[in-house]
Parts: C-alpha cells; sequence; structure tokens
C-alpha cells in the first residue's frame, strides 16, 4: 500500500462505532451483504440500446450469488433476438459481478443486466419476501401456457385511427367496430396454443381454429375489418 507524504504524517484517531452494511431483504430474510455469495433474489430489468431500436426485458434468478435461470426477452431488432440467444448460453453459471461484466452481446441487454445488478444488490427484488424465494424455472411462468412473451404491438394514423396487431391472447386477426367505428373488441389467434394443438397430432386448420378466441363486445359489433389490409 503507498501512502502520500501527507497521509503518513497524520496521527491515527479511531474510526469508532462502524455496524456494517445495512441488512437487505432476501427470501424472506434481512441479510448483511459483504460479498456477491450473499446475493439471492429472482426479478427483473429493462434494457434498451443507444439508438433506442430495441429493448429487452431480463429476468434472473440468482442462488448464492450465481445466476441458476435466466430468461432474455427482447423487441423492436431482428439482430437483437440472435443476441438473447446467446446471453441464454452465457449468463446460466455466472456470478453476477461477472454477468455485469461481461459483453452480452447487445447494449439492450447489457443495460437491462445493469439495472437488474442494481435492483437485486440493494434487496428490491421480486422474491424479497417469499420464503426460500422462487424454484428454478419460476422465470418461465411469465410467459404462461405456450411459453411465448406478452407481446403488444398497436399501430396508429390520425388520419385513419389505431390498429390493434398484437395482444396478450394472441395474434389479431379482426378489430371490431361499433356503429361510430370505434373499437369495442377484437379476435384472436393465440399462436403458443395452435403451436400445441399441432405438436399434438391436428392439423395446421383444425389447430388455428382451436386457438382462435375474442375479446370485448364482437357480438356487438356493426362490421369487423382485418388490421393489416383496412
Amino acid at each position: 500500500m503507498i501512502y502520500s507524504h501527507e497521509v503518513e504524517q497524520m496521527c491515527p484517531v479511531a474510526q469508532g462505532v462502524h455496524h456494517g452494511a445495512a441488512p437487505i431483504p432476501e427470501e424472506a430474510k434481512w441479510v448483511q451483504s459483504k460479498q456477491i455469495s450473499d446475493i439471492n433474489g429472482l426479478t427483473h430489468g429493462i434494457g434498451w440500446c443507444a439508438p433506442q431500436q430495441g429493448g429487452c426485458k431480463l429476468t434472473l434468478n440468482v442462488k448464492d450469488g450465481i445466476i441458476e435461470e435466466a430468461l432474455v426477452e427482447t423487441i423492436g431488432c431482428s439482430g437483437m433476438t440472435h443476441s438473447a440467444a446467446m446471453a441464454s448460453e452465457i449468463l446460466p453459471g455466472l456470478t453476477l459481478l461477472e454477468a455485469l461484466n461481461t459483453d452480452l452481446v447487445c447494449d439492450a441487454i447489457n443495460t437491462a443486466m445493469r439495472e437488474l445488478f442494481l435492483q437485486i444488490v440493494y434487496g428490491r427484488t421480486q422474491s424479497a419476501f417469499s420464503e426460500n424465494g422462487l424454484p428454478i424455472g419460476a422465470g418461465l411462468e411469465d410467459l404462461g401456457k405456450g411459453l411465448r412473451s406478452q407481446v403488444g404491438t398497436m399501430y396508429g394514423t390520425l388520419a385513419k385511427g389505431p390498429r390493434y396487431l398484437e395482444m396478450a391472447e394472441g395474434y389479431v386477426t379482426e378489430v371490431a367496430l361499433d356503429e361510430d367505428n370505434e373499437i369495442i373488441g377484437y379476435k384472436f389467434i393465440n399462436f403458443g396454443r395452435m403451436m400445441d394443438f399441432i405438436k399434438a397430432g391436428d392439423d395446421a386448420n383444425t389447430a388455428m381454429e382451436k386457438a382462435r378466441g375474442q375479446y370485448g363486445r364482437v357480438a356487438d359489433a356493426v362490421k369487423c375489418i382485418d388490421p393489416r389490409k383496412q
């Protein structure tokens, strides 16, 4: 250790009382975290790239400082999906500190990792007050049946109004309008369910019909339009 001449000439003064780090909530315990291995929790972080062309939602399940589970969801950039594929291979097995200082290929994923790191080390996790935390596999519960991300895609213009393209329920096939041409519901196809039906042996057309659904006052509609063509 090298000290400056000024410090060397100082007389020592005791620091006094020092209680250490304030405890943070981790899986229904109060923990005085002093090293990465003291960290546990499941939580989410959102990131974006420099041109803000795309975004990433990153979910990590951390046990004893090690990333045991990672869910990488991206939107808005085609190249980002390939980056997410690499990140899903890179993250499990790393410590939080390693993950923070590892190139996760895409700026949006790196930014999500930074934001998520801050939540975890400050005890702001989703599982902060859950006894024993959440099991490995809990990240998939965000996706629901069919294991597809919750995506909302909407488009609108002043000249022609809004178009619902995709909701959490699925791909929107028709938008229901009332007599004032206002949206009162929509019809959709749940692609996750459709693929499950196909894997179970149904042909594509049967699977698609079984995966159809609707939301809102579709029965009261004056007309329904295809939001991608009309």
